[in-house]
């Protein structure tokens, strides 16, 4: 039995299944927290982040792969899924939005919690990043969704906010054009450069960033874009 010092938070929309698994992970000496929408998880893990989330992906308000995208923005959090989508190509699309494992529905209880238990060993406690990014002139907050440029609230499109956010996450790394495409549109996107440009164009246009002379987002010719920090 492990030390009761980890925190899990559960976000599954089923409340059989929700109990089914906190009885079981509280047995091994967790301790648990409950989510049962998207949104309510992703306040939960702002408030009171937890050291592991196990995550369903059919949730009633938010999607999975939309919740680990967004909890990935400013989050290092280990995410284990939990779902009955069993397909390769859903847990190829979960692992690379940026979960840490998958299991399929119905599970044995024993897998999981080894599961969860390598989970832990790797994570070793790594420091999660602020949700809120502050640079010269533009604000945003990651977990809240909202950005400020020179102290004025600006209004984002989904799509703009995730190119948004993918900048701010990259820290100044350059981002290929496959990659945002990759996690914008999907994975059957990556050579639509086109839809990329123009949204490239109306994020610069919000943020009254001149592309002749950026302040916010800098071209990188043929590969990508990166945020100038």
């Amino acid at each position: 039995m492990t030390t009761p010092a980890e925190t899990l938070l559960i976000v599954e929309d089923e409340a059989q299944i929700r109990k089914f698994v906190r009885i079981s992970l509280e047995a091994q000496g967790y301790q648990v927290l409950e989510a049962r929408l998207g949104e309510e998880g992703l306040a939960t893990c702002l408030a009171s982040p937890p050291h592991l989330v196990i995550l369903d992906l059919g949730l009633p308000d938010l999607d999975g792969m939309d919740f680990i995208r967004r909890l990935r923005a400013w989050s290092t959090l280990p995410i284990l899924v939990l779902s009955v989508r069993a397909s390769e190509t859903e847990k190829i699309q979960a692992l690379d939005a940026g979960a840490n494992d998958y299991v399929t529905k119905p599970f044995g209880i024993g897998e999981l919690m080894a599961r969860i238990r390598v989970l832990l060993r790797k994570e070793e406690r790594r420091a999660t990043p602020s949700p809120q990014f502050t640079f010269p002139g533009l604000r945003v907050d990651l977990a809240r969704r909202e950005v400020e440029v020179d102290g004025s609230p600006v209004s984002l499109s989904r799509k703009e906010f995730a190119l948004l956010s993918l900048l701010v996450a990259g820290q100044g790394q350059v981002l290929t054009h496959e990659r945002i495409l990759r996690e914008v549109w999907g994975a059957g996107h990556q050579e639509d450069t086109h839809y990329l440009r123009v949204l490239v164009g109306n994020l610069r246009q919000k943020l009254g960033d001149d592309p002749m002379r950026p302040r916010f987002i800098l071209t990188v010719q043929g590969v990508g874009y990166r945020l100038a920090v």
